[in-house]
């Protein structure tokens, strides 16, 4: 993973996400026995929140379970791929997994605890699921009333709101709840949002508790310390994930299979282009990419890192050029490409011809609605 890249794309000063405000909550975790959701990207300072915790001894803090999310506890699994439960070997912490054989705590694995914590840097994608992992985690909290301490972390996109909103009928784990597929809130926002809309279902609401970031608002462009999966290994690939995300549900390779996922498309039969790669197994990152071992053609994006901090809003001209210059356009899509965009029409508007501006104004009225909503949660400017 290029961390470089991350560390020289810092713009902000003095932002200090919620894990390294430990005079906020510290003293809540004492003489109790909690759990936490957090995985590689739980940083505080250069060290993960669980292993600074572990290391002050369980007279401090007593953590007796982990909760890990796709990906893992350690951030080493490969997208998409089934993680068992395990015990930490750093720690000797037993860890629960959240992407397995199921997806939600259960009553058993909350049942000892007194509090629990959630620690996770999320990238502002609807499509992410590490916010389908909160939804999960706030409703099995709500249902034993159990408190939910958040600690909040900046979102690097969380500087614009953009795309379709989310149609229920098309609802699934990688996009639950009716919003854009760029909502422009960070974790702890989008948290309060889950309480305040009612969305835990059957009336319940989660014992919620946010400790905000410092010097953050939703102007700033934050520089992530660490990559927050395999396939985001730049800060480019978290600007672009949103719109070149959506190659994920056609044909076209979305780069995965090389050192620059998110930041290439291509395919063998596309008809232009200018650059060329082939996708091969990376043991960690993707094993079995999209077009193993083919020649692609098609576009390279690294060049675009600062677009989206120029013109911030989604990107569809790739995909509609990679659809117009594509063969054979009846097998362009397949059936994931609705649940990436939460809506059938972006798939439609595509066939038909549409312009990327008519798509885009397509959404105006419900981004118009959304944003009411998303102004009620926001805790920073």
């Amino acid at each position: 993973m290029n961390q470089i890249l991350f560390q020289d794309y810092s713009v902000q000063a003095n932002v200090r996400p919620g894990a390294e405000r430990t005079g906020l909550y510290l003293s809540r975790l004492n003489g109790k026995k909690i759990g936490i959701v957090a995985n590689h990207t739980s940083m505080k300072g250069k060290t993960t929140l669980v292993d600074s915790l572990a290391a002050m001894g369980r007279d401090v803090v007593q953590i007796c379970k982990i909760f890990g999310p796709e990906h893992g506890f350690r951030g080493q699994a490969e997208d998409a791929v089934p993680i068992e439960d395990d015990v930490d070997q750093k720690t000797g912490i037993p860890i629960i997994s959240l992407y397995g054989q199921k997806r939600k705590p259960t009553a058993e694995d909350l049942a000892d605890l007194d509090l629990l914590l959630f620690d996770i840097q999320d990238v502002g994608i609807r499509f992410y699921t590490y916010i389908s992992t909160l939804f999960y985690v706030m409703q099995a909290c709500g249902e034993r009333d159990l408190e939910l301490l958040l600690l909040d972390r900046p979102n690097p996109n969380g500087f614009y709101v953009d795309g379709p909103v989310l149609d229920p009928g098309f609802s699934s784990f990688e996009g639950l709840h009716e919003v854009p597929v760029v909502y422009g809130m960070t974790i702890g926002e989008y948290a309060r949002m889950i309480n305040g809309e009612g969305w835990l279902g059957g009336g319940l609401a989660c014992k919620l508790t946010v400790i905000p970031c410092e010097n953050y608002s939703h102007h700033s462009r934050y520089n992530l310390p660490v990559p927050p999966s395999p396939n985001l290994p730049t800060m480019n690939s978290i600007f672009l994930y949103p719109s070149v995300c959506f190659f994920e549900g056609t044909v076209i390779s979305e780069g995965r299979g090389t050192n620059s996922p998110f930041e290439v498309f291509g395919h063998p039969e596309l008809q232009a282009g200018d650059y060329s790669f082939t996708p091969e197994s990376i043991p960690g990152a993707d094993s079995h990419p999209k077009l193993i071992g083919k020649l692609c053609r098609g576009k390279d994006l690294r060049y675009l890192r600062d677009i989206v901090d120029r013109q911030p809003g989604l990107n569809l001209s790739w995909l509609i050029y990679a659809y117009e210059n594509f063969p054979d356009k009846d097998n362009f899509f397949t059936p994931f490409f609705d649940k990436l965009a939460g809506t059938s029409h972006l798939r439609h508007q595509i066939i038909e011809g549409l312009s990327e501006e008519k798509i885009r104004t397509s959404w105006a009225d419900d981004l118009a609605s959304f944003n009411k909503i998303r102004r009620k949660y926001l805790i920073y400017p």
